[in-house]
């Protein structure tokens, strides 16, 4: 089983750089491999999400605004967000609950200067994860990231790719960057019936964006 190894701690002079693959477990996304799988998600609530907070200009966002909510309209995600860490071994530990995204702490905060970095399960066992249809995003797409401080930076995507998990970009997802930008990451391409593993991990870019007029 291959692992995603994140840096302990991302700025914007990342003084060091280690080889990253992401792995999944029984077809879902893994970015570590845990003891035990989590147990399934429950079944989405019925209870309308609730009103959107205003958009503002991450350059004007104050720093250090935990980020809580991850939402990209084209393709249906509205989750709030686990914090991710590492393991002892310096990997990424997936959120919990299949229906959520979890934000990597070890990263800026989204709407910082650096690429804030937000995983997801693709699916389960039982049926499509958060980031099932992350690879249909298009680029120039909105994703908005809603924060403590009852701000939301607003982001548009730039590219959608996908890797083979040997060959994860580690520089690309977790380097310093000149502005504010955003990685959602989640497994895909082909299933492997005997590894019970996806061979690809996708991973959506995307760079802060003003707010609308």
């Amino acid at each position: 089983m291959s692992r995603h190894r994140a840096p302990r701690r991302v700025g914007p002079t990342l003084a060091r750089l280690v080889l990253a693959v992401v792995a999944a477990s029984g077809g879902v996304l893994a970015l570590t491999a845990p003891s035990a799988p989590p147990s399934p998600s429950a079944p989405p609530s019925a209870t309308a999400p609730p009103s959107p907070p205003p958009v503002t200009l991450a350059a004007a966002a104050p720093a250090g605004a935990a980020p809580t909510r991850v939402r990209v309209p084209s393709v249906g995600v509205d989750s709030t967000l686990e914090r991710l860490g590492t393991d002892a071994a310096g990997a990424l530990v997936p959120p919990g609950d299949f229906g959520r995204a979890g934000w990597f702490t070890g990263g800026p905060v989204p709407g910082e200067v650096g690429p804030a970095v937000v995983a997801g399960h693709v699916d389960s066992w039982t049926g499509p994860a958060v980031f099932f249809r992350l690879d249909e995003i298009s680029v120039g797409a909105e994703v908005l990231v809603d924060r403590a401080d009852g701000t939301t930076v607003r982001f548009a995507v730039t590219r959608v790719a996908r890797y083979a998990k040997d060959d994860f970009p580690t520089a690309e997802v977790y380097g310093p960057t000149t502005g504010a930008e955003l990685r959602l990451v989640t497994c895909g391409g082909d299933f492997d019936q005997a590894d019970r593993s996806y061979l690809d991990n996708v991973v959506v870019y995307a760079r802060a964006a003003p707010q609308p007029v």
